[in-house]
């Protein structure tokens, strides 16, 4: 006789890892090394179900790799899957975005494509109650069991629908964060993304608050007007964009800066018009990534009394010294034409050994420039590849005290 067909064979898998003999393989194989993998597999496979092993080994890895978004306190407690891993939001940038939906009154939220929960928990933490919505049947089970794990199964409810379907009259805001990865990788179409982003901004505009996660390369003419667009970097690599509905400033553009939370912001009539181009000075300024996205750069230029190196790049220069949390700031001691040869004496020169080489509006590699030169010495320095006034420049300095 026939055994019956499971519809769900990975959800039935994953219901698994709940139980109590899951549970205990989990603990078993929580700090297992690849290298090792094979020896513990073969070993627990004597007294435990293969198909089980290797969902708990499996399990470990994703755990492994989610400790880097996570923290190692969440990580170890929680489940993932491997699309769950990579597509989550960084607890970081989750927690300061839950904590801005507080700051605005919410207090009933539906995080549509709830994934597997990171930005619901983020919420609940903030102490918002979430309806926390997903297609897919595997994806909600782990978004469920974390709910669990984590203690916040009262504050987070996880329903299995299709987000378009979902009728969120009722609630204070909606959280939409589209897929933007397909089966050839990233999609950079915003009306391709599921759902699609002109989906997305008409349930926002229907809710009394609302935020959009997208890619940060979203293009500006893309932005509703009524909405907020907000960059957001984290130790300075930019991770997302948000366009927020119901704020109270409609139209701006804004820069965000984790862990600090440094927040500029100019509204899209009063931004400052580009910055004149101008000679090097003493000082360079490199906008944060998430200033640069959001366009406001000529605001860091204001700041620091300084212009362009060149009209096409998001380099700032100065003569005088400003401190802001904006930009990074660097003192420059040479200029000089793009010459491997002559930057080779020069940093022989001055016994260079610790070499950073930035680049912008070059075609240069550092790694390869880094091999040509053959840095040697106690001294360090900063090298940056780019243009000045449309020839290309190697300027050299360090970071300013």
């Amino acid at each position: 006789m026939n055994a019956p067909h499971d519809p769900q064979p990975a959800t039935t898998a994953f219901a698994a890892l709940l139980t109590a003999e899951g549970t205990a393989l989990l603990d078993a194989v929580r700090d297992v090394e690849p290298a090792a993998e094979l020896a513990v597999a073969t070993r627990l496979r004597r007294d435990h179900p293969a198909d089980l092993v290797s969902a708990a080994l499996a399990q470990a890895r994703l755990r492994q790799r989610a400790v880097a978004k996570f923290g190692a306190g969440d990580a170890t407690r929680m489940f993932f899957t491997p699309n769950g891993v990579e597509q989550s939001t960084r607890t970081s940038v989750a927690t300061y975005r839950a904590e801005r939906f507080k700051e605005l009154g919410v207090r009933r939220i539906a995080d549509l494509c709830g994934g597997i929960g990171g930005d619901a928990i983020a919420l609940a933490r903030a102490g918002i109650e979430v309806l926390a919505v997903d297609h897919d049947p595997l994806t909600c089970a782990v978004a469920r069991a974390n709910a669990a794990a984590l203690g916040l199964e009262d504050l987070i409810e996880v329903r299995e629908a299709d987000v378009t379907e979902v009728d969120t009259t009722g609630y204070d805001a909606v959280f939409v964060d589209p897929a933007r990865r397909g089966g050839r990788g990233r999609i950079f179409d915003p009306e391709a993304y599921s759902p699609p982003l002109s989906w997305a901004v008409a349930a926002a505009r229907q809710a009394p608050r609302a935020a959009l996660k997208i890619a940060p390369g979203i293009p500006h003419e893309a932005v509703p007007e009524e909405a907020e667009a907000e960059w957001i970097s984290d130790g300075g690599d930019v991770k997302e964009a948000v366009l927020w509905f119901g704020t109270d400033a409609p139209g701006s553009h804004r820069a965000t800066l984790l862990p600090s939370r440094a927040t500029l912001c100019a509204g899209r009539a009063v931004m400052l018009p580009d910055p004149a181009v101008r000679p090097v000075g003493r000082y360079l300024y490199e906008p944060d990534g998430a200033v640069i996205r959001a366009h406001l750069v000529a605001e860091v230029a204001a700041r620091v009394e300084g212009g362009l190196v060149d009209e096409t790049i998001a380099y700032v220069t100065s003569d005088v010294a400003r401190t802001t949390p904006y930009a990074s700031a660097y003192e420059i001691t040479d200029q000089l034409p793009f010459n491997v040869k002559k930057l080779k004496a020069l940093l022989r020169e001055r016994e260079v050994g610790v070499l950073t080489v930035k680049k912008r509006g070059s075609a240069v590699e550092p790694e390869e420039l880094r091999r040509k030169v053959k840095p040697r010495g106690p001294g360090s320095a900063t090298v940056f590849l780019t243009r000045v006034a449309g020839a290309p420049t190697m300027l050299v300095g360090h970071p300013a005290p």
